[in-house]
């Protein structure tokens, strides 16, 4: 029975590699050992020396128990004894004598004193004279060890040659094997996650995304199935660029796609291409599309693309070899080069899709751009489920038991690294309190500290400061639950939290588009802080800094972007490719940049009259809420609901569904 498994090559086991390496280093440790036992050999060959000093050496000198006294360099003198001497005064020299095999002693070896200078010596040996009455006489050598100044002289050029294999081998095995070194640096430094490894990670991982989900099951598909297309005579996309704000999925998302298609994964960021050095660059973009070539099918994800995919002819230096634009230029060389056949399909993610190079977006080359947008309510209810699987919760069915739906309610905006967030911080709540399970409160904690701070008990407010604190929050408060398109209240506190003295959390409605009416009523709740501080004290101070520069940020857009204001007109003065950046003048003339501030001017003034209109009209209710923020330091909304009672329109709101549901019915 044949099968066609193919043989292994002869010659080439499979971990040839791993088993070569432990006896590269054998080697280089023997080699480093050799020159080091050449170093410190004297060179002479003789036996081994016994160091003694001058009270050990007169006595020798005085009996003349010596045989020769040479002194080798002027350093050191070598003291030989004599066989008879030896011989009948054995105890006195055993620290000569070796042991031999069958147990029996010899004596071998020599005496060795250091003479520090002759003349020293020679004053030292004239004493012994003047007592014995005896010439003492000695020999004067010079020796060279020739392998220590072969070391002197080769021992750092052997040492960087070594540790430049060594680098060398450490390079490669960072690099997954060949071609890496100091003469790999144009290199692809991309991560491989073969169809071999396991990859763990799936559509069922990544909660929510539903509509960018749906467009990358079609890449899966033709991953899978690329026969079904190509029969028709069409062609597999070459390029899927993810786009979207930071933290919601886009890398996750990738990775899914990889495990659904269970095909070679290469991923690499924007910034690995660029280098110091010129060519590196475009080197590697051909070294990683030549190893995605020989892997097809596969995908290769590019993180970050904007870091190498940004707009040419914008970099400020005229006729400058720009090493960014060379390595585009390599990049979309290389997609456009892909044939139908090959299949394999270029990933890449961004959130600043609008600084990226037209000739990368166009057809061909990234055909599809996916938009990943942060998560609605039910798509944060998924999140939430997916971070929780390995939460210890409180489900217990009271009042701490963790409920996902009133978590993603009070999540407007967060992405969904935001929530793993959240799920990780309420855990390190818990435990700081020494609790068994997670509970509702550790949620709502882990919340304020993300979006606020940490809070700052041990700062020290004055009592006036805190008045005045407990009046601007009570402000924002009074007023956003007063007007029409206000955010409800969720939390208000006067606790220092991170740089903030006080802090409030509102509810905002999700909604895709937003009107005049909405974005004013916005404004007038920023301003009522500073409102609240001059009806009340009949002065200002600089705590609404925040406020009023998000107001005038919203008054810009009105009046700049959204064409809101009648003075300008319906004229919209945003770029959406992101060239203006990089321009010297303003897309407006003088005048019109005139008529843009008195008319940013007037609306914030409008908002900020608007807010104290309100203030003045519900004083009363102003000082009771802010006296219970000054003596609680923390209220909620059913606080502010008794104050002020419930809201006039979310009342009609609720009666308009009953009418509704009646007249169904």
């Amino acid at each position: 029975m044949s099968t066609n498994k193919a043989p292994i090559p002869p010659n080439k086991p499979q971990n040839s590699g791993n088993r070569k390496q432990p006896f590269i280093y054998v080697v280089y440790a023997i080699v480093l050992l050799v020159l080091g036992y050449m170093f410190l050999a004297d060179g002479s060959g003789k036996s081994p020396s016994k160091e003694i000093t001058w009270d050990r050496l007169e006595p020798i000198l005085e009996r003349h128990d010596y045989e020769s006294i040479t002194v080798i360099n002027q350093e050191y003198a070598e003291i030989r004894i004599k066989k008879e001497a030896l011989k009948f005064d054995s105890t006195s020299y055993q620290d000569l004598y070796n042991t031999t095999l069958t147990g029996q002693k010899s004596p071998a070896g020599y005496y060795r004193y250091n003479v520090g200078t002759l003349d020293h010596f020679d004053k030292e040996l004239a004493v012994v004279e003047e007592r014995t009455g005896e010439h003492i006489s000695y020999q004067i050598e010079r020796r060279s060890n020739a392998w220590r100044d072969m070391m002197i002289w080769f021992g750092p050029l052997v040492i960087l040659v070594i540790m430049m294999l060594a680098m060398s081998a450490w390079s490669r095995k960072q690099m997954g094997g060949g071609g890496g070194g100091i003469f790999g640096v144009g290199k692809s430094r991309a991560k491989v996650y073969d169809s071999k490894q396991q990859n763990n990670i799936t559509f069922k991982d990544v909660a929510g995304l539903a509509g960018a989900k749906e467009e990358v099951m079609e890449v899966v598909d033709f991953l899978k199935n690329p026969k079904r297309y190509t029969d028709l005579g069409g062609k597999i996309p070459k390029g899927v660029l993810l786009v979207g704000p930071p933290g919601t999925g886009k890398t996750l998302l990738a990775k899914a796609v990889a495990g659904e298609a269970n095909v070679p994964f290469f991923s690499m960021s924007g910034s690995d291409f660029v280098e110091m050095f010129v060519g590196v660059g475009a080197s590697r973009v051909r070294d990683l599309f030549e190893d995605a070539k020989k892997k097809a099918p596969c995908i290769i994800f590019i993180d970050e693309i904007d870091a190498v995919g940004r707009a040419r002819g914008h970099s400020g230096l005229s006729n400058a070899n720009d090493e960014r634009e060379n390595t585009l230029n390599q990049l979309l060389t290389e997609m456009d080069g892909f044939s139908s056949g090959t299949n394999v399909i270029v990933l890449a993610a961004t959130n600043r899709a609008d600084v990226l190079d037209k000739a990368l977006l166009r057809a061909g080359r990234f055909d599809r751009q996916i938009y990943v947008e942060l998560p609605d309510i039910e798509e944060r209810k998924a999140i939430f489920e997916v971070h929780m699987r390995n939460l210890k919760l409180c489900n217990d069915g009271s009042e701490q038991a963790v409920d996902r739906d009133f978590l993603a309610k009070q999540t407007p905006g967060f992405s969904g690294a935001d929530i793993a967030n959240v799920c990780n911080e309420a855990a390190l709540c818990a435990a700081r309190k020494n609790k068994q399970q997670i509970e509702k409160q550790d949620f709502l904690d882990a919340i304020d500290r993300i979006v606020g701070g940490l809070e700052k008990r041990s700062k020290i407010i004055s009592d006036q400061e805190k008045r005045t604190i407990a009046y601007h929050e009570s402000g924002h408060a009074s007023v956003s639950w007063l007007l029409r398109w206000g955010n409800p209240l969720v939390k208000v506190t006067i606790v220092p939290r991170g740089k903030a003295l006080g802090a409030a959390w509102y509810l905002p409605e999700e909604r895709q588009i937003t009107t005049f009416e909405q974005m004013f009523d916005e404004m007038t709740s920023l301003m009522a802080g500073r409102a609240s501080e001059e009806v009340v004290f009949g002065k200002i101070s600089t705590g609404a800094l925040n406020d009023i520069e998000r107001a005038t940020k919203i008054a810009q857009a009105l009046v700049s972007y959204y064409g809101m204001s009648p003075e300008v007109g319906n004229v919209s003065f945003y770029d959406s490719t992101g060239q203006n950046d990089y321009g010297f003048t303003k897309p407006f003339s003088e005048k019109t940049a005139e008529v843009i501030d008195n008319e940013v001017r007037r609306l914030v003034e409008e908002a900020y009259a608007k807010a104290k209109e309100i203030i003045i009209g519900h004083r009363d209710q102003l000082d009771q809420l802010a006296q219970q923020l000054y003596d609680k330091e923390v209220l909620f909304r059913d606080d502010l609901e008794h104050i002020y009672g419930p809201r006039p329109w979310e009342q009609a709101n609720t009666n308009t569904e009953q009418d509704n549901n009646t007249t169904e019915e």
